[in-house]
């Protein structure tokens, strides 16, 4: 990881420190010496006890709950400091991009704060964005600086694939979901579903209908995220109530808010199998529940795009 006359560094906020870890190891690189904390008035304190002159550098922070408002604050002011301090490059490296629902006008007079978040990271100083599985691809034309978007697709279905289950079908939770899957069921080589449902609210749903043929099969439910976990704990019900053998829902990004945790618990869902693109606290871990580690595709990400290296065969199912 070292060029002649150039140094790389890895610094990370306080949502995404141990997944950060596991990048540097697989990088053999130590972790940036910084210390991100808070005031008595709430306010980010940020102290960075080295030197990141000319250096190529890379912050690791998912603007993720608990406090996504606090965790875009501290990678915001990382960038700003890094940038003051004479860094040659800095690359923000959010695993999980909050606020990337928001990525359009739904009704009159809404924000597009996915667009707003590209802003402040350019303004910031950021001279590069990577990220996983945004829940819309598109935001990345809301940036003026290149953008390198990952796919934890490829990670999901190497652990399908070891399972090697029988009668699959992958299965869209919407309509939204529909490529995801599709990519999906190519990679496993196997039949698709699309759930039908219909939106009364925000994090509110519900399943009206199935297309296509899940009875007598193994089903996968695919989506970019879990949040509430209303909609794949319903999908499962209505699936195993259509003649499926056993339902597991696999997903990028595990946000768990509200009572998701508690839902899947109680689900018929068999298993949920998720990336540490978000730090689960352990009272939001439960037996059902498998993590897949990202720091591998990421480090090899951060190796390529520092060496200029083309990194566009990790946007593919066919890596790993």
């Amino acid at each position: 990881m070292h060029r002649t006359g150039d140094i790389v560094k890895v610094f990370a906020g306080n949502s995404s420190k141990n997944l950060a870890l596991k990048i540097c190891r697989e990088l053999g690189l130590p972790l940036g010496n910084a210390q991100v904390g808070s005031f008595s008035d709430g306010e980010i304190s940020l102290t960075i006890n080295e030197s990141v002159r000319g250096a190529d550098v890379f912050i690791i922070q998912s603007t993720s709950p608990p406090q996504v408002n606090v965790a875009i604050m501290e990678i915001l002011i990382m960038i700003d400091a890094l940038k003051r301090a004479s860094a040659g490059r800095i690359t923000a490296v959010i695993p999980y991009y909050g606020y990337a629902r928001q990525d359009r006008k739904a009704r009159p007079r809404d924000p597009i704060s996915a667009k707003l978040m590209a802003d402040l990271l350019t303004t910031a100083g950021a001279d590069r964005v990577l990220t996983m599985d945004l829940h819309a691809a598109q935001i990345q034309g809301y940036f003026n600086i290149p953008v390198d978007h990952l796919l934890g697709g490829p990670i999901l279905a190497s652990y399908i694939k070891s399972k090697k289950m029988d009668n699959l079908v992958v299965v869209a939770p919407d309509f939204g979901s529909v490529t995801r899957a599709r990519d999906f069921s190519k990679d496993l080589n196997c039949s698709i579903a699309i759930i039908e449902k219909r939106r009364h609210a925000a994090n509110q749903s519900e399943v009206m209908s199935v297309i296509g043929d899940v009875k007598g099969k193994n089903v996968i439910l695919i989506d970019d995220m879990i949040d509430t976990g209303g909609t794949v704990c319903q999908a499962a019900e209505v699936l195993l109530d259509l003649g499926a053998l056993s339902c597991m829902v696999c997903a990028t990004h595990p946000v768990f808010s509200g009572p998701a945790t508690e839902r899947m618990i109680n689900s018929k869902l068999n298993e949920v199998v998720i990336l540490d693109t978000i730090e689960l606290p352990e009272e939001k871990r439960f037996d059902k529940l498998t993590i897949l580690s990202s720091a591998k595709i990421f480090s090899e990400a951060i190796r390529r795009i520092y060496q200029n290296d083309s990194i566009s065969s990790l946007f593919s199912k066919d890596y790993l």
